[in-house]
């Protein structure tokens, strides 16, 4: 994971990268040999586990805490392909601080090709009656420090 500041003539802007990869298995692929376009969606997951994990507060911190952090929008630009055995590197990116909702962005590569970009937005809910809370004391202090 990496802080990457930079500066605008207007504003700091920090952002927050994790970076993963996943192998592409036969059973991520259609009848034409493509990943499915579902499929990208389970990537985004797996980057948004990695960015949790590389800040410190893992998904199973927010369990523990009573809290879950549902999507409630994702959107996918399909731009390119991947197939049977590519390797996809999944960067994640956390461009704002978090409030009752979190917004993180995707990149999907094969090598050096962009395939898919797109977003995820959660809200943090209250797990016992499943209503929007505010995130948890020690997640906005951490958040804090980062941005």
């Amino acid at each position: 994971m990496e802080d990457i500041r930079s500066t605008n003539e207007n504003s700091d802007i920090t952002m927050i990268k994790s970076e993963m990869s996943i192998r592409v298995l036969y059973a991520h692929t259609d009848k034409m040999g493509i990943v499915n376009n579902g499929r990208y969606l389970e990537y985004f997951e797996a980057g948004r586990n990695t960015l949790l994990r590389e800040l410190g507060y893992p998904y199973t911190e927010l369990e523990k805490s009573h809290y879950g952090l549902p999507v409630i929008e994702a959107h996918a630009n399909y731009i390119s392909t991947a197939v049977y055995d590519d390797i996809v590197v999944v960067k994640a990116f956390l461009k704002q601080m978090p409030t009752v909702k979190v917004k993180i962005e995707y990149e999907l590569y094969v090598g050096n090709r962009l395939i898919v970009t797109g977003y995820t937005i959660h809200s943090f809910i209250n797990m016992a009656t499943m209503k929007p809370a505010r995130p948890p004391k020690d997640f906005v202090e951490l958040m804090k420090g980062k941005f």
